[in-house]
């Protein structure tokens, strides 16, 4: 309680007031009681004064040698005082004997004074007069009054009195005043300490109330059934406190959806500050940059976004105030920057937000586009330039010969044939990956269509000098599900692919074996052929693509294509292995049929 502020000015003032008034007081009450006092005594002397010249005059008793004197003072009470009595001319007859040496120095203050301001020299019926300090430490009053006889006057009497005994009980009066005053001030600090402490809980509630507001606990509330300015105060605070929460939850809920929706949305998001510090950063932004991070980043943000141009555009952007866009290319990553200023109440620029998006897969797909229109226009224009080379001189009647006229036409026919196929092919495609086409999968057996196939195909690749032959590495196959029709298709794309590929004296063989999970069929296509360059293998099965272009393989580039969407169609997939030099493996899935096994 005592460590509280507001108590200990109180305090404080309570002294302050309180000695402020103790010397108020004794300098009011010195000034006021010296003169109150001073009268008093001056009365007291008169009357005493008075009373000796009265007794005096009665008795005859002044004589002019003072013979008598010492049997009249005897007679009267004159304790503090000293007595001098003159002559009417204004001789000394008799005084006061000075039994010290403050005697002493009364008295001579005392006849230096009268010497100069007897009666009988100023005409005054009686005189009193206070000296000042001078040699004593106390004043002097002394009194003068006359003696008379008969209505006549016969001499003077003067008493001179100490004031010391004024100044004590002036100080004795003074003393005790401020020893009142101390003691009633050391009675009302108990009321005042549990009068403070009573105003000061309800104080000390709010104080605690907005302790608890500064550490995130919006459930306290200061006590408001005191009365008076701390009850309004009390009732204020927790109408605050209300609004505040209130506003607080509803930042908080916004805030919490928005980096929900942050959270999840497919962009990079980061905040910083007017330091360039990140403040906030949304999951996506740690995986977003992985393809265009370098090694030795040493500095944190770079290994948040590894861009120098993008942190000078978040600087430009919090220095202008302005949006600032940017493209990126990295390697084999695209980027979209956007950065934009954030703003506070004021419309000061306090930071600045940046959306990051990969479009490496929209520049991909731009750029597919391109090369498929310039794969299929490259495609067209050699058949239809070898019929334009071969029409035009039928048109002209240049060709005579009837042998000649026949094989521009088997030109022609063949020319034709193979427009028609690169046609068909890319339709198909475009049907297989739009989801157009349609075909049913069923169960079928495997072993027959291969049989069927190595039948089909082994003349064919003997006289192409290849060997060819169909092996089950563990027996019959099981029931597949699939669509026989289509399975032969992929077959025969991929033998006709390894075909092409393969010199005389090489070997084509298809093999079938069973996954890890005994669950799938893994059929593939070996060969020893010329096999695939590393660089060419990532690229094999997109369209229009041609390994080993410089040999001139004839081929639309679009079969292993097709091959792959109508085994995605499927829900199988394909793989390809390679060596260069060494042959290629092409494979793909099919599932079992559940129930049947493997013979």
């Amino acid at each position: 309680m005592f460590r509280s502020v507001f108590l200990r000015k109180i305090i404080i003032m309570m002294v302050f007031s309180l000695s402020l008034s103790a010397v108020l007081i004794s300098i009011l009450f010195t000034l006021a009681s010296s003169q109150t006092l001073e009268i008093a005594k001056e009365n007291e002397l008169l009357e005493r004064a008075e009373a000796i010249a009265y007794g005096m005059g009665d008795s005859a008793a002044l004589q002019e040698d003072g013979s008598n004197l010492d049997t009249l003072l005897a007679n009267r009470n004159f304790v503090g005082s000293y007595v001098e009595i003159y002559g009417k001319d204004g001789s000394l007859i008799s005084k006061s004997t000075a039994g010290s040496d403050e005697d002493a120095l009364i008295m001579t203050a005392a006849d230096t004074y009268l010497s100069q301001n007897k009666l009988s020299s100023t005409g005054l019926a009686s005189d009193v007069t206070v000296l000042p300090k001078n040699d004593l430490s106390y004043k002097l009053m002394i009194v003068q009054v006359p003696i008379r006889d008969a209505g006549e006057i016969t001499g003077y009497i003067a008493l001179i009195n100490p004031m010391k005994e004024v100044l004590s009980i002036q100080q004795e009066l003074l003393r005790v005043l401020l020893i009142a005053t101390f003691v009633v001030a050391g009675i009302m600090l108990i009321p005042i300490y549990f009068i403070t402490k009573h105003l000061v809980r309800p104080l000390q509630k709010v104080n605690l109330a907005a302790r608890s507001f500064a550490q995130g606990d919006f459930s306290q509330r200061a006590d408001a059934r005191a009365k008076g300015e701390i009850g309004e105060l009390a009732n204020s605070f927790n109408d605050l406190a209300d609004k505040l929460s209130n506003s607080i939850s509803e930042l908080t809920v916004e805030r919490n959806r928005l980096r929900g929706i942050f959270d999840v949305i497919s962009e990079g998001i980061v905040s910083v500050d007017l330091d360039l510090h990140p403040v906030y950063s949304n999951p996506v932004i740690t995986t977003l940059f992985e393809n265009a991070k370098r090694k030795n980043l040493f500095t944190q943000r770079l290994q948040l976004i590894p861009f120098d141009e993008i942190w000078a555009d978040f600087q430009k952007c919090i220095s202008e105030g302005t949006t600032i866009e940017r493209t990126i290319d990295a390697r084999d990553s695209a980027y979209q920057s956007t950065i934009v200023p954030t703003f506070d109440n004021n419309h000061k620029v306090v930071g600045a937000t940046g959306f990051f998006r990969d479009i490496s897969e929209s520049e991909k797909l731009e750029q597919t586009r391109r090369d498929y229109v310039a794969n299929v226009s490259h495609e067209l224009r050699t058949p239809l330039t070898a019929l334009r080379g071969l029409v035009e001189p039928l048109a002209d009647g240049m060709v005579h010969s009837d042998a000649d006229r026949m094989r521009y036409y088997g030109i022609i026919l063949h020319e034709t044939m193979r427009l028609s196929r690169l046609i068909d092919d890319m339709l198909e495609l475009s049907r297989l990956q739009a989801r157009t086409i349609a075909f049913k999968t069923f169960p079928f057996d495997l072993n027959s269509l291969l049989n069927e196939l190595e039948a089909k195909f082994t003349p064919i690749m003997e006289e192409a000098s290849l060997a060819f032959r169909v092996e089950y590495k563990k027996g019959p196959c099981p029931t597949v599900m699939g669509n026989p029709d289509r399975v032969e298709q992929i077959l025969v794309i991929l033998m006709d692919n390894a075909k092409k590929y393969t010199a005389a004296g090489g070997s084509i063989t298809i093999t079938t074996d069973l996954n890890d999970k005994k669950d799938m069929v893994l059929v593939s296509v070996v060969d020893t052929g010329q096999g695939i360059h590393e660089y060419d293998i990532d690229h094999i099965f997109d369209r229009f693509y041609k390994a080993d272009r410089a040999r001139g393989k004839k081929g639309t580039g679009l079969g292993l294509s097709i091959a792959r969407e109508l085994l995605s169609y499927m829900g199988e997939t394909i793989t390809v292995q390679s060596e260069y030099g060494e042959g290629t493996t092409f494979t793909f899935t099919l599932k079992c049929v559940h129930g049947s096994m493997w013979f």
